[in-house]
């Protein structure tokens, strides 16, 4: 049954800002996505270890305040370096289970000095083997204030069973162009992360699938005011500012028709599954391509740079 996949969207919460505490929790919901014989599981944006909601809730833009560089501070010490081996316990679960993953984390990568993070989405195969890492090419508005922009090495596709997945990060989805570039190496099932709340999914994961005319799954992280951990520096000036609901979900999939096959959920914590059939894709592009017979690449054509950045390059 290579055309059928089941995937798994896990709408959790993190345990925020401590990366050991989210990834027990992040396995845990691996081990329980593959007794429903789960193929592909997908976390939300940033998941691990969290996202940085201080930033709208402490004044995230002033100039050298102690509370913007320790909570800074805390953040970059629990990011993921994935060369320190920080994800094989992820790894490991994927082999054993034979279950793609797609994990939203904070970043703290050795090729760009070690101290900087980046919003990145990284995809393991059935075989546990990292394939792709892809930093989020723009941060958006105030998580340019934590977050480093990234470079296009992530813009990559992978094959899962008679599919074709690739994925990007929150508003990088409403960027044409890194879209484009998935389209063109056929990506036919589109992975769009957020770190929560409907708002974001439910205009956008229509529209993708519509354009694209593939499967289209958005998943969403989870976060209440009672999910901030009491050892969290300046707490009190967090909650202080804070809703009671910082990402409510709103976790879907769309198919290649653009019509729900499920409809955002919101405020419920857990697994949603569905079960894809390969068939639509093609079904859907007989009158819409848009890399294929609906294009005219000798008019425009898109150039893509899957370098990744380094400051530093040695020969030695």
């Amino acid at each position: 049954m290579d055309n059928v996949l089941k995937v798994a969207l896990a709408q959790i919460a993190p345990v925020w800002l401590d990366k050991l505490a989210t990834l027990k929790k992040i396995e845990a919901t691996i081990v329980a996505a593959a007794k429903e014989n789960a193929e592909l599981v997908v976390f939300g944006e940033a998941l691990l270890p969290g996202y940085p909601f201080w930033l709208a809730l402490t004044n995230g833009a002033g100039w050298d305040l102690k509370v913007n560089k320790e909570l800074h501070a805390h953040y970059v010490r629990n990011a993921i370096q994935i060369e320190a081996g920080e994800l094989d316990g992820v790894c490991k679960l994927a082999k054993e289970h034979q279950m793609a993953i797609y994990l939203g984390i904070i970043e703290r990568p050795k090729n760009r000095g070690g101290h900087s993070i980046y919003c990145s989405l990284v995809y393991i195969d059935q075989n546990g083997n990292i394939q792709s890492v892809h930093r989020k090419l723009q941060p958006t508005y105030d998580e340019r204030l934590t977050w480093a922009p990234g470079d296009g090495n992530g813009l990559q596709v992978h094959a899962l069973k008679q599919f074709t997945v690739g994925g990007l990060n929150c508003w990088e989805n409403w960027m044409p162009l890194p879209r484009t570039a998935l389209y063109g190496q056929g990506e036919n099932l589109h992975i769009a992360v957020w770190p929560g709340s409907d708002h974001n999914t439910k205009d956008i994961t229509r529209f993708i699938a519509r354009e694209s005319r593939s499967y289209v799954i958005s998943v969403s992280s989870l976060m209440k005011k009672e999910d901030f951990p009491t050892d969290t520096p300046h707490l009190n000036a967090i909650l202080e500012n804070a809703p009671d609901v910082l990402a409510n979900g709103g976790s879907c999939i769309a198919g290649p028709d653009g019509e729900w096959l499920l409809e955002p959920v919101l405020n419920q914590e857990g697994l949603l599954f569905h079960t894809l059939d390969f068939n639509r894709v093609y079904e859907e592009r007989q009158n819409f391509d848009p890399v294929g017979h609906y294009s005219r690449p000798d008019v425009t054509k898109l150039i893509v740079n899957r370098e990744r950045q380094s400051t530093v390059e040695f020969e030695d």
